[in-house]
This record gives structure tokens, sequence and C-alpha cells, in this order.
């Protein structure tokens, strides 16, 4: 995500792998290197400029849902985006975490409320049962899919092999533009 997608440099990410003490702290210089977050402005095609931020996120990862659905709200009142069309939240989690952690159905259950409402948020959530010490998803969970607490609001999920590059594409498109 921080090299491919957000184009952090490597030798950036690589310095920081590379560690510095902090005299003050006992613990070192923080949390998993790769937890540390980047932003730029990304040219489009036909020119136009889109900012791109990945959150930094603590090794409590879902920790991170709230917090980006909260500076998308301020970015979106900041620029007085009242139709909620200019700044969009996309959050990416493992099966594990999105099922597992109490704070993804806190968060979910905040986004028809006025204060909250950021028009959507895309969640891609990834089935890699790396979270997990079985392969039955029976003794994981309640449901047959960790998607499944999305329900409660009521809003679309896809399910899409990983295996068909066509299929997450066109289930991403469809997505986004569910969104729009």
């Amino acid at each position: 995500m921080l090299a491919n997608i957000v184009r952090k440099p490597y030798e950036m990410i690589l310095a920081e792998f590379e560690g510095s003490t902090l005299p003050d702290w006992v613990q070192g210089d923080g949390d998993v290197k790769y937890h540390k977050g980047y932003s730029r402005d990304h040219e489009g095609l036909s020119g136009g400029v889109v900012h791109v931020s990945l959150t930094p996120n603590p090794s409590h990862l879902e920790l991170v849902n709230p917090v980006v659905e909260g500076k998308v709200r301020a970015k979106q009142d900041r620029l007085g985006d009242t139709s909620r069309s200019r700044v969009m939240p996309v959050l990416i989690h493992g099966d594990a975490a999105f099922i597992g952690q109490g704070v993804v159905p806190e968060t979910l259950l905040l986004t028809q409320l006025p204060g909250f409402f950021t028009g959507g948020t895309v969640h891609i959530v990834i089935n890699n049962q790396i979270g997990f010490t079985t392969s039955d998803p029976r003794d994981t969970r309640s449901t047959l899919y960790c998607s499944d607490v999305v329900k409660m609001i009521e809003a679309p999920v896809l399910h899409v092999n990983g295996d068909d590059p066509e299929a997450v594409v066109l289930a991403t498109q469809l997505a986004l533009d569910y969104r729009k």
C-alpha cells in the first residue's frame, strides 16, 4: 500500500526500518514501520489531481476506522462538501479483524448520524484467515460471513473471489458507483 498505491518512496520506507533510539523512551521509536501513513497528490490521466492519504494506524489495526471517518468528515466540512462527494473514505480490513474487533460495528453504527455521515465508506475485506487459529469459520464467528455485521446498517455487500482480478475490478467499480 505504501509503495505501490500511495507511492511513498522506497528510500523513506527502508530508512524507517533502520530505526532510531529515543533516549527518553524505553520502548524505542514507535509502532511497526509499515503502520506509518503517508499522503500525496496523484495526477490522474485526465490531468486532474486527487489527494490520496493512508492514515497511520496503530497495532490494534481496526482502531483506525473512526479516525479515518473523522478525518474524512472534517475534510468534507472544511471544503463545504455538503453532498459528501469530494472526499471518500476507503477502509481495508482482514476478515478476522473485521468481525473480531468491536470497533467495526461501533463505527458502522455512526454512519447515519448527522454529525458523522460521510456519504458512505467503501470497505474492502480480505478473507485471508490470518487472524484465526482455526480454518473453520464456525469456530470464529456466529455468522457465515465476516461481513454479516454490515447487515445492521442495511448496506450492500459484494463477495468476490480475489483469484479473479476482473471480478475484483467489477465489484470495486460497482461499489464506487453505488457510493456515488
